[in-house]
C-alpha cells in the first residue's frame, strides 16, 4: 500500500532501479578482477581463480609430483580447485549480497544466494 493513496514515483523507481543496476555490474567487474586462492596438501597445489570463478594459476610444488602416484596429484589439484572456488563463492557473496537484499531480501535469481 503506498502511503496517502498515491502512485509510485516511477522516475524515482527507475532511477533506484538504475543504481541497483549500476552497482551490481560494478561488483560484478570486481568480483571478475579479483584473484583468491585455495590450496591442498598444505600449500604443495595452488590454484588461483577470480571471485567469478575462472581458474588463472595452478601452482604443483615438485614434492607433490611423484610419477608412480599421480591419483593422488590429481586428488590435491581438484582439492585446490575446489578450495578456490569456496573462497571465490564467499567473495561473492560478501559483494552481492548486500545488492541482493536491496532486491527485497529474495536474491537474485541464478545468484547462489
Amino acid at each position: 500500500m503506498i502511503p496517502g493513496g498515491g502512485q509510485p514515483n516511477m522516475q524515482q523507481l527507475l532511477q533506484q532501479a538504475q543504481k541497483m543496476q549500476q552497482d551490481l555490474a560494478r561488483a560484478q567487474e570486481e568480483l571478475a578482477n579479483t584473484e583468491v586462492e585455495g590450496q591442498a596438501g598444505g600449500g604443495l597445489v595452488k590454484a588461483t581463480v577470480t571471485g567469478s570463478g575462472d581458474l588463472r594459476a595452478l601452482k604443483i610444488d615438485p614434492k607433490a609430483v611423484d610419477p608412480e602416484d599421480t591419483e593422488t596429484l590429481a586428488d590435491l589439484v581438484v582439492a585446490a580447485v575446489q578450495a578456490a572456488n569456496e573462497n571465490a563463492q564467499a567473495l561473492q557473496q560478501q559483494k552481492l549480497g548486500p545488492l541482493a537484499e536491496g532486491l527485497g531480501g529474495g536474491g537474485i535469481p541464478g545468484l547462489p544466494f
